[in-house]
């Protein structure tokens, strides 16, 4: 297919635009190509997912779909409560807000050796966020602490606690 265009200017002067293919003319199926090798069109780079063929697949994915890394399990088959990397954690809310590490510490450290406390501060006003996440490295003693102070007090705010990670359903799919 060959176009004639012609385009008038402001002066009324006619341009002609013929057929001319340069190295920024895009090249489809519709345009004219006799003056292309037909190599050029079977050589056409592509780009993206999509344009492999399908038995060269990436080694990465080869038969691991869905299979991921867990931790192996503790020995403790009818505990509900998972434990992390480096211990058991147990999760506080309720916690005041003008309590101190210290005040949370002394508190966990009568039902076992506080292994890691992290209580979160407010970046704008400097005051506690109203949770704290405190690590057992024994189980028996986050257990402890768990039953011995859900619902207890600190400085006059009653607190909840339990334990942060949990197991997860065997269901079936």
């Amino acid at each position: 297919m060959s176009s004639n265009v012609a385009v008038t200017n402001r002066e009324d002067e006619e341009l002609d635009y013929e057929d001319e293919l340069t190295e920024n003319t895009d090249v489809t199926e519709e345009t004219d190509s006799t003056q292309f090798d037909k190599k050029i069109k079977e050589k056409r780079k592509t780009k993206g997912r999509g344009f492999k063929e399908s038995g060269n697949v990436d080694e990465r994915y080869s038969g691991r779909a869905g299979k991921y890394e867990s931790l192996k399990g503790d020995g403790k088959t009818g505990v509900p409560h998972q434990k992390s990397v480096e211990g058991w954690i147990l999760c506080v809310t309720g916690i005041h807000e003008e309590a101190q590490e210290d005040d949370v510490y002394d508190l966990f450290s009568e039902y076992g050796e506080v292994k890691h406390l992290h209580l979160n501060l407010d970046r704008r006003t400097g005051y506690v966020k109203g949770y704290a996440l405190v690590e057992f490295e024994k189980f028996q003693e986050a257990e402890d602490a768990v039953n011995a102070l859900n619902g207890a007090q600190l400085l006059e705010r009653s607190i909840t606690v339990d334990f942060a990670f949990r197991k997860p359903s065997k269901s079936k799919k």
